[in-house]
């Protein structure tokens, strides 16, 4: 069972039980972990724009130095942006300290290895070692680490990578939705730069703001400038900007399975598709049945989408991603990278001509319900084996005719189940998500 380590790294409220000391046992094994490749290895720090960012920071850098790394400082940057500048360059390895959707009160820790990919389960539990062990290992004298700046600029260089290889995008206007997070400091040299009209949203930081009413949890702001007209697309980032999600010309919501599925079918057309997609489990049923009609196969893995990535590099998949907008390009890319996406989509459109709204419907989603559900600690992980709640399970199956499904699984961060059915027919989704939640309410108190 994990002590720190989360489904993305470590999370948790700034100052609470995401301390400063906590940040400093991080940095000092991570530096420890990576000394054993390198006698100094350097690790780039990124943030996004909490206003925590700054203090985790810092303790992070005194234990990185304390273990015996040097420390480059990129400031406010993507998630990705860190992921790419890490593989790009002699870095060791790579930190982002973001929370990604969360609210600015919390924050967390996300570490990188040398090739941008994040770490396995088992060198996170390395590193959770490491961090309750013995204090001897920070370093004296001249091996100690220190800090030094970055070789170039940290933004332009991400920038330009991702508008590499994009079709022109004049002609489009779009609304973006920067979350007052880390896209507020890069989205103006992307899409702009590349013919695109557009109006910035949510692009004006203050440390506590950072997904407050906006960005791709809370979308209802972008639907309604959309939909005052003129609109071609709007993009919707996350406070990391590792997650994209988009709204069509007419307001509503392309979510990550159709989004996924516009752009297999564009690489499969251009021959650029490699292996079959890579989805979650959860993905919606329609994405399966239009990959299905092209031909396209899908691998399924655990949510999360550090598992969508490994099975993507064991497979030689190069497309994979997650329904809340995590989409991995490993031909450009080696995590998920929401501009990326983002970039990707309108170049889809501009090459086929076709609106958003238009590509989006070639993907029908199934309805789909899931209701989080608190239960007691020791019994997530195994709530969906008792008994009565594998009964409730069968029947909703059977109910479907074949034609739905129901998933009950264990939340990676908080002492919760995820209640998810879905099916063809919306009524009789709502009627059996009820009758599983009701089961396991039962299940819970007993």
């Amino acid at each position: 069972m994990r002590k720190y380590f989360g489904t993305d790294g470590i999370r948790g409220k700034a100052g609470e039980t995401l301390t400063a000391m906590m940040a400093f046992r991080a940095g000092l094994a991570f530096a420890t972990v990576l000394g054993q490749e390198s006698a100094r290895p350097l690790v780039l720090i990124g943030r996004d724009t909490r206003i925590s960012g700054p203090m985790l920071e810092s303790a992070l850098v005194s234990g990185l130095c304390s273990g015996g790394a040097d420390v480059a400082l990129l400031g406010v940057l993507p998630t990705p942006a860190v992921a790419m500048l890490t593989a790009e360059s002699a870095a060791g390895g790579g930190v982002m300290i973001s929370a990604s959707h969360n609210p600015f009160e919390d924050n967390g820790i996300k570490f990188f290895g040398p090739q941008g990919f994040k770490l396995t389960d088992t060198q996170e539990l390395e590193l959770e070692g490491l961090m309750d062990g013995p204090p001897e290992r920070t370093k004296t004298h001249e091996h100690m680490g220190t800090v030094v700046p970055f070789e170039g600029d940290p933004i332009a260089l991400y920038t330009a990578k991702i508008r590499g290889g994009s079709a022109p995008l004049d002609g489009l206007r779009l609304a973006i939705d920067c979350a007052n997070g880390s896209a507020s400091t890069t989205a103006r040299d992307i899409f702009p730069a590349l013919g695109a009209d557009c109006t910035f949203m949510a692009d004006r930081p203050d440390g506590v703001n950072i997904n407050l009413s906006c960005g791709s949890t809370h979308m209802e702001a972008l639907r309604a400038k959309v939909r005052e007209g003129g609109y071609h697309l709007g993009l919707a980032f996350d406070g990391d900007a590792d997650r994209f999600l988009a709204v069509d010309e007419n307001g509503n919501d392309i979510d990550g399975d159709r989004i996924l599925g516009i752009l297999a079918a564009h690489m499969q057309e251009k021959g650029r598709l490699r292996g079959p997609l890579v989805a979650t489990m959860v993905s919606n049923m329609g994405l399966h049945a239009r990959m299905k009609s092209l031909g396209i196969g899908i691998l399924t893995t655990q949510v999360g989408d550090r598992y969508v990535l490994e099975e993507m590099r064991k497979s030689g998949c190069n497309l994979g991603g997650e329904q809340s907008g995590h989409v991995i390009c490993l031909d450009r890319a080696c995590t998920g990278d929401g501009q990326l996406t983002a970039v990707m989509l309108l170049s889809a459109m501009q090459l086929s001509g076709r609106t958003a709204s238009a590509l989006a419907g070639d993907i029908e989603l199934y309805p789909q319900t899931t209701v989080n559900m608190s239960v007691p600690g020791d019994m997530k992980h195994g709530i969906a084996t008792l008994p009565e709640v594998a009964a409730v399970i069968s029947e909703i199956e059977t109910a479907f005719g074949g034609a739905g499904r129901v998933i009950i699984r264990p939340s990676g961060t908080e002492v919760k189940v995820r209640v998810m059915v879905e099916g063809k027919e919306a009524a009789l989704v709502d009627d059996m998500v009820k009758k599983a939640v009701a089961v396991i309410e039962a299940a819970a108190k007993a």
